[in-house]
């Protein structure tokens, strides 16, 4: 069928002739909004394709696509019959979606889009004079702008209200989807044309959830970019910094469907690079005790709780009050050698935590604290330069003696006496060389199950962390990994416990590639609880039917002990009800 119409959007990007191709196509943005409904929904729809699929691309942002948008976003806000007028509801999403786009990898455009005013619109957008779904787009686009110089100070002018519209989404975005999409259980009570443009009109209800979940956490990742901008050039911190949204911003994480992103800790990080962040972080318990159980967990973003500790440890006006909280945790990854790109971390570490300690002593008056540096000076520092002279022989006559150790404290764990067995790992630890890594993995982690089993998922946290912070690589050791799972299952560390039971997978299937490795049953029952109690939405929900998660003690499994063959045994728990089982070498 041929086009009569000689003003077609899509005969035009067919046209050959390139000086009338670009004619036509900036000829039909500037007539946008006399085009049919129907058509310049097809129109834009085409457009956030290429866009998506083509950001790079100079054409249609040389030829106005900008100032196209713009006039489409003013009409869309200040006219709301022509927005409810068929399909034009949809527009707003789109044209938003087009400018972050283009937006995203290029300072050339965003300046053209400066040039061509998005900002003011984008900001309506912004304050939720729709919806969450184009508060999705518009953050989007904002913190494409905000991230270049040279657009950044076109947005500091409205910064005050940005910054502060962008905490309001950040904490409140997960509330506003599921109460406006989420639980609406009804299909067709769901707002229309969220449903198409979240799911493009594909899948059921299932499908609408999970990418309404995607969505939400992208509104409150890219939120906290927008802050990021901000706050990495010492702008607004003050206002971040507010204790409320603090403690909000401490829960916040990108979780498994936007992984890649650092979200609440990266900007927590940034706000201890300033003085006035890390008072005002030290002074938030919730932040703090956040940020400690980061820096025990596998979570990729480990290394910037640590990198906050340190930076709050330096700072003589905070150190000593985060001292009292963080000196537990960080004394279990004195030890720690790399971490990505970070090399030496368990140097550093050391070295922070002892500043105060002269001659032997420590100059610190909480008692608690002064136990467990005095415990790093004795087991790691003096240690050290004690085995510095010890000769080959000497350290094998060791190594075999905490083997015949490490024997009577596994025989001891199988009678059941697991007292004793603690007091035996402990002597096999006390003895064992710091070089003997391998042996002394095999003895913390042994040592956590006998805690779980005496329920102290404190001293089993404490032990497995520093099995995984002297395992080849680093949080590799596959028991040690189920076993702080299971502890911090315990503890209602649902987050912590989960990234632990995802690496404990991880290193069980990656060991042999080549086989066909089964994951274990009880492994998986684990995720299915865990990924229920971090889904993003779980507080909402909590919140919307006026009562709390409940919390389930899973209680601790008496699996085998870890052997030099470090083949992991399965056992029984009594919220899993497992059976015995041997699960297959590493």
């Amino acid at each position: 069928m041929t086009c009569t119409n000689p003003t077609c959007f899509f005969c035009t990007m067919k046209e050959p002739n390139k000086l009338i191709r670009k004619s036509g196509i900036k000829r039909c943005f500037k007539e946008m909004l006399l085009v049919d409904e129907q058509e310049r929904v097809l129109i834009l729809s085409g457009l956030w394709h290429i866009a998506m699929n083509q950001p790079d691309d100079s054409e249609f942002p040389s030829l106005g696509i900008f100032k196209c948008m713009v006039n489409l976003l003013h009409k869309s806000i200040n006219d709301n019959s022509w927005l409810l007028d068929g399909q034009n509801i949809y527009i707003p999403y789109y044209a938003a979606h087009i400018i972050g786009s283009y937006t995203m990898n290029k300072f050339e455009f965003a300046e053209k889009a400066v040039e061509s005013g998005v900002i003011p619109p984008l900001i309506d957008l912004l304050r939720g004079n729709m919806s969450w779904v184009e508060q999705r787009v518009a953050v989007r686009a904002l913190g494409h702008l905000a991230s270049y110089d040279s657009t950044f100070e076109a947005l500091a002018v409205y910064e005050e209200e940005v910054v502060k519209l962008a905490m309001g989404l950040a904490s409140s975005c997960s509330e506003v989807v599921y109460k406006e999409f989420v639980c609406i259980k009804d299909a067709s009570e769901r707002v229309k044309h969220h449903k198409n443009l979240i799911t493009r009109g594909v899948g059921g209800l299932d499908d609408e959830n999970r990418k309404a979940e995607e969505w939400a956490s992208q509104i409150q990742c890219w939120s906290l970019h927008l802050l990021n901008c901000f706050a990495i050039r010492g702008r607004s911190i003050e206002l971040i910094c507010n204790q409320v949204f603090l403690k909000d911003l401490s829960s916040m994480w990108g979780g498994l469907v936007n992984h890649s992103s650092p979200s609440g800790i990266g900007l927590i990080r940034i706000l201890c690079y300033t003085p006035i962040g890390r008072t005002k972080v030290y002074e938030c318990k919730e932040v703090i005790q956040s940020i400690c159980n980061l820096s025990r967990s596998s979570d990729d973003w480990q290394y910037m709780g640590i990198d906050c500790l340190l930076l709050l440890l330096h700072d003589m006006n905070t150190r000593y009050k985060v001292l009292e909280i963080a000196s537990t945790y960080l004394s279990d990854l004195v030890e720690l050698q790399k971490l990505g790109e970070r090399s030496k971390l368990g140097q550093k570490i050391t070295k922070a935590l002892l500043i105060d300690w002269k001659n032997g002593k420590s100059r610190f008056k909480n008692l608690e604290v002064d136990r467990i540096l005095k415990e790093i000076w004795v087991s790691k520092v003096d240690k050290n330069r004690k085995e510095r002279l010890m000769s080959d022989e000497k350290l094998e006559e060791k190594r075999v003696l905490v083997c015949l150790i490490k024997q009577q404290a596994n025989h001891s764990f199988w009678l059941g006496d697991i007292e004793t067995a603690v007091m035996k790992y402990t002597e096999g630890l006390n003895l064992c060389p710091l070089r003997l890594k391998k042996e002394r993995v095999v003895l913390y982690s042994n040592r956590a199950q006998c805690y779980l089993l005496l329920n102290d998922p404190d001293a089993a946290i404490s032990d497995t962390t520093r099995a995984l912070s002297i395992s080849k690589p680093v949080n590799s050791h596959a028991k040690s990994l189920w076993r702080r799972s299971q502890a911090y299952y315990v503890k209602g560390l649902a987050k912590e416990s989960l990234m632990d039971c995802l690496m404990f997978i991880n290193a069980f299937v990656g060991g042999d590639k080549k086989k066909h490795v089964k994951i274990p049953y009880y492994a998986v029952q684990m995720i299915k609880k865990l990924m229920d109690l971090t889904w993003f939405f779980t507080s909402a929900r909590s919140k919307l039917l006026n009562e709390t998660s409940p919390s389930t003690d899973p209680g601790s499994s008496k699996e085998g002990l870890t052997n030099d063959d470090e083949s992991p045994m399965s056992g029984k728990s009594d919220y899993f009800d497992f059976d015995d089982q041997k699960l297959h070498d590493f």
